[in-house]
């Protein structure tokens, strides 16, 4: 199926909004569904938005970057997330996010230019006995050092 264009995505939003217009609390389930169409908030749909729900602008920017389920910038296929809670941090997780920004090109919070990858330097996820450790979307790398980036990033 391919994939829909910007003003086709533009037309279901508006379908979004009228769904959810007259219900109370509107605005948290069409930002969701808004995140889940474009992949991210594009500002031409945060003004769509705003419009239709007369809701200020400076509001829906306002829950947006309240909320870290939703980002204002497009995301990449596969996300890097890279522990930097005080177990990994301790044991060189900034050199292997480091590795990681070299390897990539990119700063911790942005997408690569091709698209395929998010660099993310995030709290603590959870694998303290695997520090330092990563996550490229839903798998897990522990025990890691600087080395190991190439590797793992061949993989995707």
């Amino acid at each position: 199926m391919a994939e829909m264009t910007f003003k086709e995505k533009m037309d279901k939003l508006d379908h979004i909004i009228n769904e959810h217009k007259q219900k109370p609390g509107a605005l948290m389930p069409v930002l969701n569904d808004t995140q889940e169409l474009f992949g991210y908030l594009p500002e031409e749909a945060q003004k769509r938005i705003s419009e239709e729900l007369n809701i200020p602008m400076a509001e829906i920017f306002g829950v947006a970057t309240f909320y870290s389920r939703f980002t204002l910038k497009p995301r990449g296929k596969f996300t890097i997330s890279v522990c930097m809670g005080t177990a990994c941090y301790v044991k060189d997780a900034q050199g292997v996010l480091d590795r990681l920004k070299k390897e990539l090109n990119v700063e911790a919070g942005d997408t690569t230019t091709d698209g395929k990858f998010t660099l993310e330097a995030t709290r603590c996820l959870g694998c303290c006995g695997l520090a330092p450790v990563i996550t490229v979307n839903e798998d897990v790398y522990g025990k890691l050092v600087p080395d190991d980036v190439p590797d793992i990033l061949s993989k995707y």
